[in-house]
């Protein structure tokens, strides 16, 4: 499960809901935007969001996660007098599947409460909700751009100089993690720079992605795309490898959308699994290489594993792919 609340509700929210046990809060957050990245991350079986009337952009979170990632959502809301005050019917109207007034404060009984609803909404059928895929939403891009985002990890320089080779007419950008550590990423990117067929750079925060050049993710540091196809290198979330394959797929499929094309190169692990399935959840196209030419196909196998790769090639056949990948996008 996954809760997303006001900071002052979260320590009596996890507290009620996993008092018995059998619920488990498997993470949490305090903005509407960390609720989007973490379902589509975590992939939950139910999401529980407290709600206030005047928190617009709870709203707008329950018809992105219903658009893209669709779970049983139950909304805890404060100040409403029941299920048919207005700000509770937009919460319904957003996709949520229940509402639970909370205007008695974190009692024993409102906490039983809160956890029967948790237990009837899990595993309830969910459909895609439509309003949230409105072109008109801020949150999507509005223009058929496409963006290409690759991960890998051990194995993955010699890969990268293949596919980076055959990008010759290649019209996106593209950004890169290469697990590596930050001591070699300067003498990466200046090999990459050799044989690749597109301008190879280190990326720089706030630097607007352009088409046609490659960004590496520096050592060290999360590589993320930003709602206006700018790069942010942040240190935050600290993670088992930064720079994180799934934190840069993670924020593609946010902001790019349909218009992402996902590759996940040879690797030990599952980095980037659950962020390639975050892009294909949001209607990306999603690429692993096989096995024959992974020096360790565990990250590629990790992401097939969970349903997140919409063709497995060989490492010579990734880039023309993502070619006509790209072309589509912008056809």
């Amino acid at each position: 499960m996954i809760v997303g609340h006001a900071p002052d509700d979260s320590d009596q929210l996890t507290l009620a809901l996993q008092q018995e046990g059998d619920i488990a809060v498997v993470s949490e957050a305090t903005t509407a935007d960390e609720a989007v990245r973490g379902v589509a991350v975590v992939l939950p079986d139910v999401v529980v969001l407290t709600l206030r009337a005047e928190t617009r952009a709870w709203y707008d979170a329950i018809e992105h996660i219903m658009a893209f990632t669709p779970t049983p959502i139950l909304v805890v809301a404060n100040g409403i007098a029941g299920r048919r005050a207005p700000s509770a019917v937009r919460a319904l109207m957003s996709g949520a599947i229940d509402v639970l007034p909370a205007n008695g404060g974190w009692t024993s009984r409102f906490a039983a409460e809160l956890r029967r609803a948790v237990r009837l909404v899990c595993g309830a059928h969910v459909v895609r909700h439509p309003r949230g895929l409105n072109p008109q939403r801020e949150s999507l891009p509005r223009t058929r751009s496409p963006l290409v985002a690759v991960g890998a990890s051990t194995g993955g320089p010699s890969a990268l100089a293949t596919f980076l080779g055959g990008l010759g007419d290649l019209d996106a950008p593209v950004l890169v993690v290469q697990h590596l550590h930050p001591e070699f990423t300067a003498g990466l990117v200046e090999w990459m720079g050799r044989v690749s067929a597109l301008p190879v750079a280190l990326a720089a925060h706030g630097e607007t992605a352009q088409p046609g050049r490659v960004y590496f993710a520096p050592g060290g540091v999360h590589l993320r795309l930003t709602a206006d196809r700018r790069l942010e290198l942040t240190a935050s979330p600290p993670a088992t490898h930064q720079p994180s394959v799934d934190e840069l797929f993670t924020s593609v499929a946010e902001q790019a959308g349909a218009d992402a094309v996902g590759v996940l190169l040879t690797g030990i692990g599952d980095d980037g699994a659950r962020g390639l399935l975050a892009m294909r959840g949001r209607g990306g196209q999603t690429f692993a290489q096989d096995e024959s030419t992974s020096a360790v196909f565990g990250m590629p196998q990790a992401a097939l594993r969970i349903g997140a790769v919409t063709r497995l090639l060989p490492i010579d056949q990734l880039a023309g792919a993502v070619r006509n990948a790209t072309r589509k996008v912008a056809s």
